[in-house]
């Protein structure tokens, strides 16, 4: 693309034209600008993630930290790396932190990677109350799924939360996430989430009694005794004691 393109586009887009009409205005048609109309999408569409880098990171921040005026319990942590980029950032507002003093024993967490336009894992704190509905702790975006992230995290995440470690902390087993909370949450059990233990066993076993028997033990409410009657006869049958999805099972049944 030349730059007399690269202008012309930039200055449509300023007024609000598609990248679409804005092609058809170039040259009459698609086949004659030389060059394709997924590389004008992909020009548009770089400008716009650097006009974004340039600006939300800053706008989110004022705002988060603006927050304290209304809510002077609510709590922003940011670091930066190199040329003031924003690297790690968590918040966390006065009703949420009040809630994890109650309800501390269980914490969850888990990141949807890249489900924004930054292409950041975005980490979700929560727990129940004894009501058994979904309390958020804080929110948590990541520069990326690191060691060196996570640790940052957690331990911004203790800070904001009077230092109090959880019981329990669910994850679903990323490595990364395993050792920051090994590191963070060295007192706490960590256990898997029954979901992510549940679509390994689906992906990974073919035996249809033997995922049945699975889902029985991660859900049903039966007890320990029950239990483990029930684990020695289909160790026995399937020979489960040495494999990674059994122990899995287990412990979660030890809670």
């Amino acid at each position: 693309m030349t730059e007399a393109a690269k202008a012309q586009i930039n200055g449509m887009q300023g007024c609000g034209i598609s990248t679409s009409k804005t092609m058809q205005y170039l040259a009459g048609g698609y086949s004659l600008v030389g060059f394709l109309k997924k590389d004008a999408y992909n020009y548009v569409d770089r400008s716009r993630r650097a006009r974004i880098a340039d600006g939300d990171a800053n706008s989110a921040i004022v705002y988060l930290e603006g927050k304290v005026d209304t809510d002077p319990m609510s709590m922003p942590r940011y670091n930066v790396i190199a040329d003031d980029m924003l690297a790690n950032l968590l918040w966390a507002d006065g009703g949420s932190r009040i809630d994890y003093q109650y309800f501390d024993d269980v914490l969850a967490f888990d990141s949807t990677y890249k489900k924004n336009k930054y292409n950041r894992p975005l980490v979700i704190f929560s727990g129940y109350n004894n009501h058994k509905q979904t309390c958020i702790f804080e929110f948590g975006l990541v520069l990326d799924e690191s060691i060196a992230s996570y640790t940052w995290l957690l331990e911004n995440f203790l800070e904001v939360m009077c230092n109090k470690v959880p019981l329990v902390v669910v994850t679903d087993g990323d490595d990364s996430i395993w050792e920051a909370v090994r590191k963070v949450f060295s007192d706490a059990t960590h256990q898997l989430c029954a979901w992510h233990i549940e679509k390994n066993v689906t992906s990974n076993i073919k035996d249809v009694a033997l995922r049945q028997l699975f889902n029985r033990w991660l859900y049903a409410n039966m007890g320990f005794e029950d239990f483990e009657t029930e684990w020695a006869e289909a160790s026995a049958e399937y020979g489960l004691n040495d494999t990674l999805w059994g122990n899995q099972v287990y412990r979660k049944r030890e809670m």
